[in-house]
């Protein structure tokens, strides 16, 4: 059977491998440069970390649930395939730490949980973690090098205490991860560079809060009605912004296969390619590679087998996603929208939202209901996972009622895995993907995009999806009138 790529245009032909938001978002990106595109996805639904789903009938994320709204790139496509009037803020910005076991209200003043001064954290850390962070500004200058770990650098600065209530879990939350290896320089680059400027973190602190204070509301953000706010989800879920964009792309003329993996990758002629799958062959003009970095090291391999190897190392953390819904009339009143738990205590859960309090689309849409979501697992922490759903939903309950009181039994609930879901980004990452994209540079017409390189946020991956798009586009639109071998035909 032959893949459909005689679309509405008549340029050359671009092969995306990876139907998740990246991939979508290159092959938006790449239509609209005048590219005729072909999407290959390897399981049956495109969206990848993006799931919408229900429980007891009321509609719930079962993925990721926000995106960062500071940023323009998620919000940007949100509104380009209709759904900007379904943008919202959370209805609550208010969190909690549950830390030696009561809830603290979430410390303000802080930078991805570094506080700019021991103020910032009162109530949160003891008396004797408050003097150690006090004493910073009287430390020398750390030597911070080319890279860091985040969580050792700020122990030697403000000691453990801090990391292990604080900067852990609010890591944990973004990546799985562990903070005692997660690169200051990849994951909160602009704190990396204020600490290399300032002699002390909590002045480096203080510098990046200055500089975000000066930055004016993004102009999308406010038109759509979201203002100065951090955080956006989309009514109905994040994980509908998949299905909006995989219907402007076959709008736009494009082609997405499911359950279609691509096996190989193989040269045709000086420039061309064609990406192999198990009924079909597709000639290409440019292969952009949005799918998990191990997939592509393998069709690399042939070609480039440095790039293929320094992508082969790349790590990946496994969570799950345990979503509980509760008849409302048996839920005490719970604080803000959620809470987070310091590993360092021992509990399964990592972290809880109330669904139903933080985005007000969930409340309406089941106002008997009340749906909240524990996740579960981080990088080297896993165990917990291979218990079945039954005792995975069990540890999660008996964590709830030790955190809220909560003892009221579910009406309903599903547990979401995401199995290697979450690339890791140790010390030395961003060398890492440097390295295996000046490995690339002599593969004409081949990119790399997605969480795995430029960041595991939505923005992120949109940002990276059309980079890569750009890039291969502006190279066989340049060239395309010398005909190269990959003329969009598939055999």
């Amino acid at each position: 059977m032959n893949a459909d790529t005689t679309g509405p245009h008549a340029g050359p032909h671009a092969v995306v491998v990876g139907g998740g938001i990246t991939g979508l978002a290159a092959a938006l990106r790449l239509l609209a440069a005048g590219a005729r595109v072909t999407l290959l996805e390897a399981g049956g639904r495109l969206g990848g970390k993006l799931l919408a789903g229900e429980i007891a009938g009321a509609p719930v994320d079962l993925g990721a649930e926000s995106l960062l709204a500071r940023r323009p790139e998620a919000v940007a496509l949100a509104e380009s395939v209709g759904l900007g009037d379904r943008l919202q803020p959370p209805a609550t910005a208010t969190a909690s730490v549950w830390s030696r076991g009561r809830l603290v209200p979430m410390p303000k003043g802080h930078v991805m949980g570094v506080p700019g001064d021991a103020a910032a954290v009162a109530g949160l850390l003891s008396d004797e973690g408050l003097r150690r962070i006090a004493r910073d500004p009287e430390l020398p200058p750390t030597e911070l090098g080319e890279d860091t770990a985040i969580g050792a650098y700020v122990a030697e600065r403000m000691g453990h205490e801090v990391v292990d209530r604080l900067v852990e879990p609010l890591l944990g939350g973004v990546y799985a991860g562990d903070a005692y290896r997660i690169s200051m320089r990849a994951a909160v680059p602009a704190l990396f560079e204020a600490a290399r400027r300032h002699p002390s973190l909590t002045a480096a602190v203080r510098a990046v809060q200055a500089a975000g204070a000066a930055v004016p509301t993004d102009v999308a953000g406010a038109a759509t009605g979201l203002g100065g706010a951090v955080f956006a989800g989309l009514a109905g879920g994040v994980g509908t912004l998949p299905g909006a964009v995989a219907e402007a792309v076959r709008a736009a003329g494009g082609t997405l296969l499911t359950h279609t993996p691509a096996t190989a990758l193989l040269r045709a002629g000086a420039t061309g390619w064609r990406v192999v799958t198990p009924e079909r062959t597709l000639d290409a003009d440019a292969v952009v590679l949005a799918a998990p970095a191990p997939v592509a090291a393998g069709l690399l391999d042939g070609h480039a087998p440095e790039a293929a190897a320094l992508l082969g190392g790349v790590e990946y953390a496994s969570m799950a996603l345990v979503t509980f819904a509760f008849r409302r009339a048996d839920v005490p009143e719970l604080p803000g929208s959620g809470f987070l738990v310091p590993p360092v205590d021992g509990h399964t859960i990592k972290a809880s939202t109330f669904s139903s309090r933080k985005w007000r689309w969930v409340g309406e849409a089941a106002p008997e209901l009340f749906v909240l979501r524990t996740s579960v697992g981080r990088y080297g922490e896993e165990t917990h996972l291979h218990r079945d759903d039954e005792d995975l939903a069990a540890a999660s309950l008996k964590d709830l009622g030790a955190a809220t009181g909560l003892a009221a039994r579910p009406v309903a609930t599903t547990v979401t895995r995401w199995t290697n879901g979450l690339p890791q980004y140790p010390v030395g990452h961003l060398e890492r993907v440097a390295r295996a994209r000046a490995a690339l540079a002599g593969l004409p017409g081949v990119r790399l995009a997605g969480a795995a390189y430029d960041g595991v946020g939505i923005p992120a991956c949109v940002a990276s999806a059309h980079r890569a798009a750009d890039a291969v586009a502006d190279e066989i639109l340049a060239t395309s009138e010398t005909g190269h071998p990959g003329e969009g035909h598939s055999s």
